[in-house]
């Protein structure tokens, strides 16, 4: 199979017909094998039967259907495991994402061998208080990976298979795929200009929450891709140099107590800085054991409750 084209979607009824005959069309003039995975993020509304009339009519269509909400996150890594195609592609359900870039993305991708493209919505059609915050935290997570994409939440992505299995999306993770991937090995990662659509049918699930969630997120990339497999290079570090401060500041004092008779050393700020960080230097350096113990346990992963599935063997 050539294509696998991930959809999640959150209330999404009224989009989901008009998306699917639209990929469904491309894909047939473009003579393409493919699968195109819909997966319903525990909407409120006629969303999942919709799906379930889409995988009645075509036998390409497959949905997943989780029993609550989860996040998007959830949705593309639980859709990840289920993709059989070469290249699988990902799209919002909103119809701002047009299904006629399919046929570019799955190029660079299968004959020019990236190992995954990120669409970049150069020319938005947001409010401005969803498109600077936007920009900030692109240009923030361009600093902090050295990944030079200018749209890192942009929906269309397409990525090689061997990417998406190897991934794995938690959280708010799912705008950062492209760290995950190149701290993963796969390096080869490039963007393509994208068309992007007004939105036709039903409201934005922005929120400012996303944002938040989405820094901290980054911050935890950045950690585990550092220091997951070695927690006692940071703890570790940290901890050496605090004590090693407070064991200086304590030789200092004692010289003075001793060699100059300074009275009331213990009275002095100094003294208790000195305490302070060797305590802390000590917990550092413990809690970098305890966390090279965790690293070295297989956790489990969580499982999310999927209710159904269509047009799965």
């Amino acid at each position: 199979m050539q294509i696998s084209v991930v959809i999640p979607l959150l209330n999404e009824e009224e989009s989901l017909p008009e998306l699917a005959a639209w990929i469904a069309e491309v894909m047939q003039r473009d003579g393409f094998s493919y699968e195109v995975l819909f997966v319903d993020d525990g909407s409120k509304d006629k969303s999942w039967q919709v799906i379930e009339n889409l995988c009645k009519t075509n036998p390409q269509f497959r949905g997943i259907k989780f029993r609550r909400n989860y996040g998007k996150s959830a949705a593309l890594n639980e859709a990840f495991k289920a993709a059989q195609g070469d290249v699988v592609i990902t799209m919002d359900a909103d119809l701002q994402d047009s299904p006629d870039e399919i046929p570019e993305l799955y190029d660079l991708v299968a004959k020019q061998g990236y190992d995954l493209v990120s669409g970049w919505k150069k020319k938005r059609h947001d409010p401005i208080m969803k498109t600077v915050p936007s920009k900030f935290f692109n240009a923030v997570t361009r600093g902090m990976s050295g990944i030079q994409l200018h749209d890192f939440n942009c929906g269309l992505k397409a990525y090689k298979h061997d990417v998406v299995k190897t991934v794995d999306v938690q959280g708010e993770m799912h705008r950062y795929i492209p760290v995950i991937a190149k701290w993963a090995g796969f390096a080869n990662i490039t963007e393509k200009v994208v068309q992007h659509r007004e939105r036709k049918y039903g409201t934005s699930k922005f929120g400012w929450e996303r944002f938040v969630n989405g820094f901290l997120d980054l911050l935890s990339i950045m950690f585990i891709a550092r220091f997951g497999k070695r927690p006692m290079h940071l703890f570790g570090t940290l901890g050496l140099l605090s004590f090693f401060m407070g064991f200086v500041v304590l030789v200092y004092l004692s010289v003075l107590k001793i060699g100059y008779g300074v009275v009331k050393i213990t009275e002095r700020p100094l003294f208790f800085f000195g305490i302070v960080t060797i305590i802390v230097g000590v917990q550092l350096f413990l809690t970098g054991f305890i966390a090279e113990l965790i690293s070295r346990t297989n956790a489990d992963k969580q499982v999310y409750q999927v209710a159904e599935r269509k047009n799965f063997v």
